[in-house]
């Protein structure tokens, strides 16, 4: 890899061009560049990618199937949004050599990440960045230079004192060790040493004793905190010597702070550690909307990548729609739109892969519950009995006409249960057909424009419909049958638990609005769709919240268009082993509750929960995409709650200014939560502007429930959901009853 491989960089059938690639000495980076042209294209970071798959596991390569084989084919996918990179090697050796070797440089980030190897990947990283002329030194000209460009504003006479007592070799140059000196002087955390100090009797070392105090006076660790202590000096300790003396140094403290024990999210919550045997409707499950789609509703891209994405991120309800292709081939894309279009086998085969695949090393205790398949289209007779057909290309996790229906999300686990239009009833399914004549449920997906155009069309589409569906597809229909909502008690007395309502996000909003109590009862016993306004052309989201906050189960986003409503759908769902399922509250789950999100007099809690934090500092920011090399960020923090609308709100820090590195806020924001057990609380970190909007820097969302008081660490994302190490928060939660 470090010699460099010639291999074919493809973008489509027509578009395959030679480019040379080479992994760098520092084995972070591999660039690579025109053969025609030898002028570098492009270059990425090992750290910006996410997996490598071999063979034909790509639209593109797909495609060239029967030009190349699988074996010299392989796809670089990419973290957040960035477009996965399709190539071809010259020989199936050298493709297993860039694939295996690609594995082998991005294995070392596998969670849980230690914030010593952090810290040494983003040295090193910096100082390729910073070294201009490539000598494997650096000057205190550009340690100036690296200073900018790593967020801190300092003193010219402070940033020499530290280079020079970083310069052990007196050459007037750092390298190699002599940089990780300078980088540790840099990042002396003040703040946690006082804290460290002010536990330690000595100031040097934490006794067991002593860091079991402070477990359990600050962190609240109650049970098994002696084992804990022990647990964490044996992980955390760099010290072997003081290791074995049962001791912990100030490095040790601070690396224990920095870990997922240290972290505001309770590390047992992200384990499986909800129940699992409730019927499908007492869960939030995390939804997509139009899921092959990866840009916007009318023009945009259609790709299985939309699913790989959406299932990888946890997503178990995706939409499928339908419609005639070529060749008696149903085809996948947004009818009656011009985006593009994948074939329906594709699709088909793309989840046999992926439903239930997990990543062992990042979630090893991760179920394989139930995928719901939202499905929908114009498909003719003919090629619904294809679809009806299609089980065979995703094996035995596609649904099977079962002899009695499901109780519980336990008996579905590994399942695909299809929604949609059902022919007859469901008892006709499982029992043979009864006296009853048969009902075409419709479904009310679509522009809310349309839904007075389909009322008075009902009448001469039932007829359609019983023509046009198959029995094969039909038949798959078990548990997530289509119907019309038509009011509440309606539904009451009609409508059964395997039948589901799909409604738009303004007619839910409504409902919300006029009958909250009644919607949280509905909810408790029989599954509800939302989805998108179709004016969303642009693929942009609703708030989930307000939609949760009655019970919804399946509240669909468009998971391509990053923002807050996203952030909240990752935060809610980041629980329960990321499975995609979390249990609602048990007042949610009552079919005679008096719950409603608006009305204060309808709560059972005793009284507020008081959430106290204590905003303190932040740890190596990142840089405003948009800004210049030179712009140092004037970060503030936003802390939002979002719940019932009595406990919505955000309030903010002041910004420091010139200071992305190493901020101090010590200010502390205070909330009230009535209903807490909805609450999801957003950090956000903006760089300050006071002519223009702020600009966006790092969020981390995560449920109140999962919050661990004490000295806690906030890990950022970016924008599109990925880790951004090591930028963080420290912080101090309260929690008062």
């Amino acid at each position: 890899m470090q010699q460099g491989t010639l291999m074919r960089k493809v973008k489509s059938k027509s578009w395959k061009k030679q480019r040379f690639f080479k992994l760098q000495d520092d084995c972070m980076t591999i660039w690579y560049q025109s053969k025609r042209t030898g002028k570098t294209e492009s270059a990425f970071s090992i750290s910006d990618v996410e997996t490598v798959r071999e063979g034909h596991q790509s639209e593109v390569l797909q495609s060239l199937a029967e030009e190349f084989p699988p074996e010299r084919c392989f796809t670089i996918v990419f973290y957040g949004r960035r477009g996965n990179l399709d190539l071809i090697a010259g020989s199936a050796e050298e493709a297993q050599c860039w694939v295996q070797g690609l594995r082998q440089l991005i294995e070392p980030r596998s969670f849980p990440l230690t914030s010593a190897l952090v810290s040494r990947t983003w040295i090193r990283d910096w100082f390729q960045k910073a070294d201009k002329n490539k000598d494997g030194r650096m000057n205190f000209k550009e340690v100036q230079r690296l200073l900018k460009m790593m967020n801190v504003d300092m003193n010219e006479d402070h940033a020499l004192r530290l280079f020079q007592d970083a310069d052990k070799s007196e050459s007037g140059t750092l390298e190699g060790e002599e940089f990780v000196l300078f980088y540790k002087a840099l990042t002396q955390r003040e703040e946690v040493l006082s804290l460290f100090q002010e536990f330690s009797e000595d100031g040097k070392k934490l006794t067991l004793l002593e860091l079991v105090d402070f477990l359990r006076q600050e962190q609240l660790e109650d049970e098994g905190t002696e084992e804990l202590a022990m647990e964490l000096i044996d992980k955390y300790e760099p010290s072997e010597t003081a290791r074995a003396r049962h001791v912990l140094s100030a490095d040790g403290f601070l690396m224990y702070l920095c870990s997922p024990e240290g972290s505001i999210f309770n590390p047992q919550h992200r384990l499986l550690w909800q129940d699992m045997s409730q019927p499908l409707c007492h869960y939030f499950i995390s939804s997509s909307h139009n899921t092959y789609l990866i840009e916007d509703q009318i023009r945009g891209h259609s790709s299985i990548e939309g699913y790989i994405r959406a299932l990888k991120r946890g997503c178990r309800c995706l939409e499928v729609d339908c419609w005639d292709g070529p060749n008696g081939e149903p085809m996948v894309y947004h009818g009656h739109t011009f985006t593009s279009k994948i074939p329906f086998r594709e699709v088909v085969s793309t989840l046999g892969k992926y439903a239930f695949k997990r990543d062992s090393r990042v979630e090893p205790y991760t179920p394989s519950p139930s995928l719901v398949l939202q499905g929908d289209g114009g498909a003719g007779l003919q090629q619904c009995g294809e679809l009806g057909d299609s089980r065979s290309h995703g094996g035995d996790g596609l649904p099977q006409v079962p002899t009695s229906p499901p109780t519980t999300l336990q008996e579905l686990k590994h399942k695909i249960l299809l929604k949609g239009k059902k022919i007859g009833r469901l008892e006709d399914t499982l029992d043979g057909p009864g006296d009853e004549a048969p009902d075409v449920s419709d479904d009310d997906n679509g522009a809310e424009a349309e839904e007075e155009r389909r009322k008075v069309k009902r009448g001469s589409a039932l007829q359609k419909d019983k023509e046009s569906l198959a029995q094969a597809l039909s038949d798959c229909i078990i548990y997530c049958k289509n119907v019309s909502f038509r009011g509440f008690q309606e539904a009451r007395s009609h409508s059964r638990p395997s039948e589901i309502s799909s409604l738009s996000e303004a007619k839910a909003r409504k409902l919300v609005r006029d009958a909250g109590n009644e919607f949280v009862r509905h909810n408790a016993w029989q599954l509800t769709r939302i989805y998108p306004s179709g004016m969303r052309t642009d693929s942009s989201n609703y708030s989930p919240q307000e939609m949760w906050n009655v019970g919804c189960q399946i509240v669909a986003l468009n998971f391509q268009t990053a923002g807050t409503e996203m952030d909240l759908c990752d935060g809610l769902f980041s629980q329960n082993g990321r499975c995609g399922y979390v249990l609602k509250p048990p007042f949610m789950r009552d079919e005679e509750t008096l719950f409603n999100p608006s009305d204060p007099s309808s709560w059972e809690s005793p009284g507020p929960t008081t959430l106290t934090i204590q905003v303190i500092s932040g740890q190596q920011l990142p840089k405003v995409s948009n800004s210049k090399d030179e712009a140092i960020i004037d970060p503030l923090v936003r802390v939002e709650i979002h719940g019932v609308p009595a406990d919505q709100a955000r309030q903010e820090t002041k910004h420091i200014e010139n200071n992305g590195f190493n901020p101090r806020w010590d200010e502390t924001l205070q909330f009230q939560l009535h209903v807490p057990e909805l609450a999801l609380v957003r950090f956000v970190v903006e760089d300050y502007d006071k002519t223009s909007r702020n600009d966006f820097v790092g969020q981390f969302t995560l449920a109140f429930a999962n919050i661990k008081p004490g000295y806690r660490h906030i890990h950022l994302l970016s924008k599109d959901g990925t880790s951004i190490p090591p930028s963080s928060l420290f912080v101090h939660i309260r929690i008062t009853e």
